[in-house]
């Protein structure tokens, strides 16, 4: 049925039990059979109820807005950074790659919602970031 492994006082034991019928146990310990009788009933546990406060509405992701001059890239889930492809000076297209994000066991590739010039980039290879964390800045 279940098998357990006990280190006690430097000794070690190997108990099997066998069978489990009411308060009755039949179980092995280092290879001896014993058959023990519980004094008290055993109660089976209750799964616990998890309660939740409710959710804030989630944050709006932010929005290119063509006339402004500076567009923060934000990142979409939290995770890690692989590779940042970009640099401060260099221009970028819309659908450039700027960071590769590492986000449950996914590779997740941030792209340019805009042409324009990199200003400022917040992240490097190897760091965790969290949701609507600010990556990189473009003008």
């Amino acid at each position: 049925m279940k098998s357990f492994k006990f280190k006690i006082h430097e000794n070690n034991y190997h108990v099997n039990i066998l069978s489990h019928e009411g308060n009755d146990i039949e179980l092995e310990v280092n290879g001896t059979k014993y058959e023990v009788q519980l004094t008290k009933e055993v109660k089976t546990s209750k799964t616990p109820t998890l309660v939740r406060s409710a959710s804030k509405r989630p944050v709006e992701p932010l929005k290119v807005n063509p006339s402004s001059t500076k567009t923060k890239i934000l990142a979409p889930i939290p995770g890690t950074i692989l590779v940042v492809d970009v640099k401060i000076g260099d221009q970028v297209k819309v659908g450039d790659r700027l960071v590769q994000l590492e986000a449950m066991k996914m590779e997740n590739n941030i792209t340019s919602e805009k042409a324009g010039k990199i200003t400022a980039v917040h992240v490097s290879a190897g760091q965790k970031v969290l949701q609507n964390e600010v990556l990189v800045e473009i003008e």
